[in-house]
């Protein structure tokens, strides 16, 4: 290791830089220059070009609650918490990490810069069978898992066996191996259906609760369920699902397997919380057993050459998002970049609704986090703006009230004092929502495919452009909800341009939705997203439907081109290409169609519709 001081007229800046004589295991050597260092001073960290090893065994630990993960004690070897102007230049490196691990952690920091760095894990925090035989008949088939899964069985149930991690066969999904993307109509054969409803139990009905809870939270998932599927091995190497009651996945085929959900998200690649500027540039990151980059509570966030690719042959990269973002502010800048094979969502970018549970007084109220995901969110700084949000009379805040402070009670329950007095509308069981804590969306120049799940999911009431980018995903390219059902997801949408893009052959797993998706919970009438423009795209789409609308007000699609690819064979013949529902001021000019829909539009009674 090599440590660089140099002295300017108005302050020092400090520069390490580490050699490949670390490599084997890099771990404490970073860990313990970053504990020491001045977070004043010191200006960048860099690593010789190489390969670098990190093991948990000497890695940094503490407690984090982690949005739309699992709460665990976190354990990194990069502790990034307090730092300012700061630069990690990786020079070309790869980082190779083992075990649960979140590579960088970064915290109440300001202007962070990461460059220049592969990363990747020595085992997979996911599992790939090939399908080998099946029978139709007696409802099995065939998984042949190389060397690089292990597994044992145990008392008929298969368990994938890590450096430091375990999983079941839990959440799964086929891969086409021939195109490395997710296999057409998965959604027949996949997921395995591994539980089923238990017949014997004693008194579980009686069980009262005081407060809500959250039935799919980890703790309360497994009740009422037993497995369904049993498993044996034939020979080393190869074994035989029982009990699956979809079809059979076909021969050929890859079945990816990452575990339960609510105990598979253990190590995002990147958490940033509570910082001010963070830059990910030349980043390529091959896998992690979460998310890719994981953001809350943030601002100024640019991801620039930010690449999610598996490697050594696997068909997935992330087992979760490639990109999350949630109460962040300022600008999300995604540029330049690709984002494949993930097992979730190429962007998500949302707030979080909480729900009012006690009136504590005039200026203040206790709120509770409502999906398990949330846990420990804390969703806004002093002075920042609240919305109330009562969704059967409007997706829009009826009022509004800036923090004076946040309380935190526990993982679930906070109390909130406002500066000013609660206004007398304000019930219980109406929602929360940080009106700050929405950012200016950039997306330009990224490819977005192969993925499991959607290319887009944009919950933004600013301003968000969409440009110059390429969409191939199992499910909606673009999925712009409100959700407010179970994950609480905030965040209605307005000044929405998605313009330049190439759309090929999306919602390919089975899924009866369009490409591009407007989309409420609620089952009401109400207005969610206003003043959106959707221009001079291609839609090279094997399916009919393309754009479904919802609860919008003005909302144009203008100079877009619509052909067939003949890809794959339609499965939803009798759809219309576009479906318009309770809304107005839509508006559609100079497009071609050139598809196979015999309906172009249908659209109800409430909707006002303009062509020009």
């Amino acid at each position: 290791m090599l440590t660089i001081s140099c002295r300017s007229e108005t302050q020092r800046k400090e520069i390490i830089v580490f050699k490949t004589d670390i490599k084997e295991d890099a771990t404490l050597p970073v860990l313990k220059r970053i504990l020491a260092a001045d977070k004043n001073t010191l200006s960048e960290i860099k690593f010789e070009k190489g390969t670098y090893h990190f093991y948990p065994d000497k890695g940094f630990e503490q407690f984090a609650y982690i949005s739309n993960h699992c709460d665990l004690m976190v354990n990194t070897p990069f502790p990034i918490d307090g730092f300012k102007n700061l630069t990690i230049n990786g020079q070309g490196s790869t980082f190779i990490f083992h075990g649960v691990m979140i590579p960088f952690f970064i915290d109440n920091s300001t202007n962070i810069t990461v460059k220049n760095i592969s990363i990747d894990w020595h085992e997979a925090f996911h599992s790939e069978g090939l399908i080998v035989a099946n029978d139709v008949k007696n409802k099995t088939f065939d998984m042949q898992i190389s060397n690089e899964y292990p597994y044992e069985i145990r008392n008929g149930q298969i368990i994938f066996i890590k450096e430091y991690y375990e999983h079941t066969l839990g959440q799964s999904i086929l891969y086409d191996p021939k195109r490395k993307a997710v296999a057409f109509n998965t959604e027949a054969y996949t997921g395995i259906t591994t539980s089923v409803r238990n017949k014997i139990s004693n008194g579980v009905k009686s069980i009262n609760y005081k407060y809500a809870y959250d039935k799919r939270a980890p703790e309360f998932k497994n009740i009422g369920k037993e497995s369904r599927i049993k498993v044996k091995e034939l020979k080393p190497g190869l074994v035989r699902v029982f009990g699956h009651t979809k079809q059979m996945p076909p021969v050929g085929m890859i079945l990816t397997m990452k575990g339960e959900q609510g105990f598979n998200r253990t190590s995002p690649a990147f958490r940033v919380t509570h910082t001010k500027g963070f830059k990910g540039t030349n980043v390529t990151i091959h896998h992690a057993g979460g998310m890719g980059i994981i953001a809350e509570n943030s601002s100024d966030l640019i991801l620039d050459n930010f690449n999610i690719t598996p490697s050594k042959g696997r068909m997935v990269s992330t087992t979760a998002d490639a990109t999350h973002f949630v109460g962040c502010s300022g600008k999300v800048v995604l540029k330049n970049s690709t984002f494949q094979n993930q097992l979730d969502d190429a962007l998500n970018v949302h707030g979080t609704y909480q729900k009012i549970q006690d009136v504590l007084g005039d200026d203040k109220i206790g709120v509770r986090m409502m999906h398990h995901q949330q846990k420990g969110f804390v969703i806004g700084q002093p002075n920042e703006t609240l919305g109330l949000v009562r969704l059967e009379d409007s997706f829009f805040s009826y009022g509004k009230l800036t923090i004076k402070n946040v309380k935190y009670i526990n993982s679930r329950y906070q109390i909130i004092s406002f500066n000013e007095k609660l206004p007398s509308t304000l019930q219980v069981g109406d929602l929360i929502e940080n009106l700050d804590g929405y950012p200016d969306l950039l997306v330009k120049n990224c490819k977005i495919q192969n993925n499991r799940a959607r290319g887009l999911l944009i919950s933004n009431p600013k301003n968000t452009l969409i440009e110059d980018n390429f969409f191939s995903t199992e499910m909606e390219a673009i999925l712009i909800p409100v959700e407010s059902g179970h994950w609480f997801e905030s965040g209605n949408a307005a000044n929405v341009i998605i313009r330049n893009n190439v759309f090929q052959d999306n919602q390919h797993s089975g899924f009866n939705r369009g490409v591009i998706r407007f989309a409420t919970d609620d089952d009401n009438k109400n207005i969610a997203f206003k003043n959106i423009e959707i221009s001079n795209n291609t839609f090279n789409q094997f399916d009919n439907l393309i754009l479904q609308v919802t609860n919008t007000d003005g909302l144009k699609f203008i100079g877009n081109t619509i052909t067939n690819s003949g890809t794959f064979p339609q499965l939803h013949v009798n759809n219309a290409a576009i479906t318009i529902n309770t809304s107005k001021n839509i508006i559609f000019k100079n497009n071609t169609y050139k598809g196979k829909a015999s309906i172009i539009i249908k659209s109800d009674n409430e909707t006002q519709t303009k062509f020009n």
